[in-house]
């Protein structure tokens, strides 16, 4: 058996210029922080010639052709895998949730199956396989970055050059710093689970057409990235808190379904009991909301989200990025 687990993720500043449409055009940065919540891929020799999947549901197939789970099939296509196989996958958070689930899941599969062949990988190659089923393979209107950071982990600088290579950066800064991170940067979970293909498609048809918006949007989106890069490496953490704050108002502009009555009531009560900023996490909708705050206003943040039904989360930051939690495989 070969048990696999990819850390998901918060991003900091920049997201949304990891999509070709604007990369490609203009490069893209952004800062992206994996942490301790998984995706856990198992893969196992399965007794019979027939593959056996099970997620939120359940496939026995005599096929890979056969797999309704888009990523399961092209994965196991792509390796050249085809029965005889029992994988299972487990999540510490609910898939649709803005951290980056779904790449996870295929970064943490991938490694899972590598290891199954006795490949050994880096994590580079994982997250560029990774990027080519979802992205070139399934069509998804997505960026590069979640598949990156489920791969290196960590807090991390990602820049997208014009011809789609990815350089990868760990933000240079001090323990002093990173404890306050961990410390002041809180996460609530909406109850809201949603698709972002719809607000990601929006953006992307908008950014190859040259929208003047949305173009201008992006832009200055890269711009916050880039400047939260420089405050958190000089130590200026509280920083953060405005940043993140600017970057919602830039965020909600770019779509109506980024936002709603709700998640605007919650955002401002947040602010009012002490967030200093905060955003949705993903591409909007639902989900997780990420606030930065201080130690004395904590308390009094967590109990305001807890009065409009969000449930908080903690976490820690990771810095391993895809691992191999377990190797047993038979001879």
């Amino acid at each position: 058996m070969i048990i696999s687990g990819a850390p998901v993720r918060i991003t900091l500043g920049g997201g949304g210029t990891d999509l070709a449409s604007y990369y490609s055009k203009y490069g893209g940065f952004l800062i992206a922080a994996a942490i301790d919540k998984y995706v856990f891929i198992s893969v196992n020799k399965r007794f019979y010639d027939s593959t056996r999947l099970s997620y939120s549901q359940t496939e026995i197939v005599n096929d890979v052709s056969e797999i309704k789970h888009q990523i399961f099939r092209e994965t196991l296509n792509l390796l050249g895998l085809n029965g005889g196989l029992e994988l299972v996958s487990v999540a510490d958070v609910p898939a649709n949730c803005g951290l980056g689930t779904s790449s996870s899941f295929t970064v943490s599969l991938l490694n899972a199956l590598h290891a199954y062949k006795r490949e050994f990988v880096g994590q580079r190659q994982i997250a560029d396989e990774a990027c080519h089923i979802e992205i070139d393979l399934l069509g998804e209107p997505i960026g590069k970055q979640d598949q990156y950071i489920a791969a290196f982990g960590g807090i991390t600088c990602l820049t997208f050059d014009k011809d789609g290579d990815v350089y990868v950066e760990p933000l240079k800064i001090s323990d002093e710093v990173l404890d306050q991170l961990e410390s002041n940067i809180l996460l609530f979970y909406t109850g809201r689970e949603r698709s972002a293909s719809e607000i990601l498609s929006d953006q992307n048809e908008r950014s190859k057409s040259d929208d003047p918006a949305m173009i201008q949007n992006l832009h200055r989106i890269k711009e916050i990235g880039l400047e939260t890069r420089r405050v958190l490496e000089r130590g200026r953490v509280d920083d953060l808190g405005e940043l993140l704050h600017i970057h919602w108002e830039m965020k909600k502009r770019r779509s109506q379904g980024i936002s709603d009555p709700f998640i605007d009531e919650c955002y401002e009560l947040a602010r009012k009991s002490g967030a200093m900023g905060g955003k949705i996490m993903g591409a909007g909708g639902g989900g997780f909301f990420m606030f930065y705050t201080n130690n004395n206003d904590k308390p009094r943040l967590s109990q305001a989200m807890k009065r409009m039904g969000l449930r908080q989360e903690r976490f820690k930051f990771d810095f391993e990025g895809v691992k191999t939690l377990v190797n047993m495989k038979s001879l």
